[in-house]
């Protein structure tokens, strides 16, 4: 998984996406920068993840489209979108039953088809993805076997096994302890380094955020309210106007990236 890939456009033109007949992410849209580590923020019901459904083609615009290199992406068949776009949602389901290394192995299944079956490369990139989520050792074990943490690292293997040129990925760092998600960000930021992969992520920790991605979009109410560096756009206004929370934002002593400092009923004020 260290050859350079393809350029691609992902874009949302003046997106509405909805549940029910329920608007929630309204006439939205975004550039996702190619290449680049995009990270988007927001408070509970802001539209984050709906967000990442419409950019996977996993949920239909009632109004506007998504497009990928320039082609409504609703329109492309499925298993084509597959080769370039990668999609960790929340929460999957994995078939009763399967063991690890199988679950890893259907990331492969974009690249097969009638006259391309399974090679050694297969299972080189399988090796690979098992290996960068250290889930070699799990490879043999039913899924429904192990903790959440380990399942997620896993449909993150699986996920990077699909070897896409675009990665989205909704709160990849859900079930993890805090050692493993600084491992899974300084994976995904490897591979943004590395091999240009575009990774688009929904976060919770607007610390995290801020450290590792080179976007932000924050999203409130179903638009999106700011979109920039961390250091442009980060600011105690903003977490306000985004979370209704007060905070204080400092410098991040480890790399200089805006650190959000949350300031509670019994543990100071902002003034």
């Amino acid at each position: 998984m260290n050859e350079k890939l393809k350029r691609h456009e992902l874009r949302a033109h003046t997106v509405t996406l909805s549940y029910d007949g329920r608007d929630v992410v309204h006439e939205l849209s975004l550039l996702v920068p190619d290449a680049r580590v995009t990270v988007i923020v927001g408070a509970n019901a802001s539209g984050k993840s709906t967000l990442l459904r419409g950019l996977a083609r996993l949920l239909r615009p009632t109004h506007g489209i998504v497009t990928l290199d320039g082609i409504d992406i609703q329109k492309l068949p499925a298993k084509e979108v597959a080769k370039v776009v990668g999609i960790l949602p929340q929460s999957p389901l994995a078939p009763e039953g399967i063991t690890v290394g199988d679950l890893v192995g259907r990331g492969r299944y974009p690249h097969q088809g009638w006259f391309r079956q399974w090679t050694t490369r297969d299972d080189t990139i399988v090796g690979e993805a098992l290996a960068a989520t250290s889930t070699e050792a799990l490879a043999g074990r039913r899924v429904e076997e192990l903790s959440g943490g380990q399942r997620q690292r896993v449909w993150i293997a699986m996920a990077l096994a699909q070897n896409p040129d675009i990665l989205l990925l909704d709160e990849p760092t859900t079930f993890l302890d805090v050692a493993h998600q600084i491992e899974l960000l300084d994976l995904l930021t490897g591979l943004n380094r590395s091999r240009g992969t575009t990774v688009v992520m929904v976060l919770h920790d607007l610390n995290m955020a801020a450290r590792y991605a080179d976007e932000l979009v924050v999203m409130a109410g179903g638009r999106v309210i700011a979109h920039g560096s961390p250091g442009s756009v980060l600011t105690a206004e903003l977490v306000r106007r985004a979370f209704a929370l007060e905070a204080r934002i400092i410098a991040d002593p480890v790399c200089g990236s805006p650190m959000v400092v949350p300031v509670g009923k019994f543990h100071g004020t902002t003034t």
